[in-house]
């Protein structure tokens, strides 16, 4: 039994195709350099020094627009820069071109003291709850210390009445206050991540793959407590995986990473019941049920390229069934289909395939 048949069917938030988007990722790429400083990149060759510089090319132009109360999953398999993208919009690493834009305002060059306003406002929740928890920090201090930051003004007796409301809202006794980090469970220290997000009232949350380090009952709690959190509160979710079961059951729409690159973006129902990207439907074809006693998995051929020398073109040509040339010269852009979504992929826009 998996997490996704424990936890409780809840509907995803409506959105209004009207409204504008919460968070707008326009262009963004990130390089981290594998040449050291400035003596370490120079080399003497032939008789003469030059400056060789390799970079890690871990997003390449990522655009992505979420609005108010979805949750949009991002997927793809291990290395494609799902959380590079998650952590870029939080400011914990800067863009290496692009732009990032939350409620129409430009934050990705913004000072630290400029975006104080937006780390209220927006929160994240790590893979790793033990890493992510202070161990000299008692769980009363842990979540107090987010308030105090944002509302200096706070009396001690109101920050104390927030923490215990938080804490019963996820489900912590009000014991656990006295307690460490280390004295818990996985899925305890996860409930208390979650408690401290929710600490200063964001309106936004990145988690970056929360529930992939715990067990699969206790996946079900956690998912649980995130939807619930989620309507009480109009929260809007960017949320970072690779079980597509948990996107399914989760999400208000899914983007598809490859590379560095989004392959395809579309409402959950849609993709799943009809995935157009050739590396969305081999995604899909992985996914075991019950009532496919003869399952039709897609075999990809060919090796993962490395993100330090990527291939000309589409990220995905070498391992496609579909390519042509103009696939190995020119890269795809995202286009409109006719169910909601959108597709980097030639062969889709040529109609070369369904």
């Amino acid at each position: 039994m998996n997490a996704t048949t424990q936890a409780k069917t809840q509907a995803p938030a409506q959105v209004s195709d009207a409204a504008a988007p919460l968070l707008e990722i326009r262009g963004v790429v990130k390089r981290f350099s594998l040449s050291g400083d400035f003596l370490e990149q120079l080399k003497f060759k032939r008789g003469r020094i030059v400056r060789e510089q390799k970079h890690v090319h871990a997003i390449n132009g990522v655009d992505l627009d979420i609005q108010r109360g979805e949750a949009l999953c991002v997927v793809g398999e291990s290395g494609c820069g799902k959380s590079t993208v998650a952590r870029t919009v939080m400011g914990l690493l800067h863009p290496s071109a692009g732009e990032v834009h939350y409620d129409g305002q430009r934050i990705d060059d913004l000072s630290h003291k400029a975006l104080m306003p937006y780390r209220r406002r927006m929160q994240m929740i790590f893979q790793n709850p033990y890493a992510s928890l202070n161990p000299r920090m008692t769980i009363q201090q842990t979540l107090e210390e987010p308030i105090r930051l944002h509302h200096p003004d706070w009396t001690p007796q109101r920050i104390k009445q927030q923490v215990a409301d938080v804490m019963a809202s996820v489900g912590i006794a009000a014991d656990w206050g006295g307690r460490y980090g280390h004295e818990f469970s996985g899925g305890q220290r996860q409930r208390i991540a979650i408690a401290r997000a929710l600490a200063v009232d964001p309106e936004f949350i990145v988690a970056d793959e929360p529930i992939s380090a715990l067990d699969v009952s206790i996946q079900a709690q956690v998912l649980n407590l995130l939807m619930e959190a989620q309507q009480q509160r109009n929260l809007t979710y960017l949320f970072i995986t690779h079980d597509l079961a948990v996107v399914e059951h989760f999400g208000t729409r899914v983007a598809v990473m490859y590379l560095g690159r989004v392959c395809e973006i579309a409402p959950t129902a849609t993709l799943f019941a009809r995935p157009r990207h050739p590396y969305t439907q081999a995604l899909m074809s992985a996914i075991p049920r019950l009532e496919d006693d003869r399952p039709q998995h897609i075999r990809l051929e060919g090796e993962v390229p490395t993100p330090v020398d990527l291939p000309s073109g589409c990220v995905f040509h070498g391992r496609c069934p579909h390519v042509n040339d103009r696939c190995r010269r020119e890269i795809p852009s995202l286009i409109a289909t006719d169910d909601g979504g959108q597709v980097a992929c030639h062969a889709v826009e040529e109609g070369r395939i369904d």
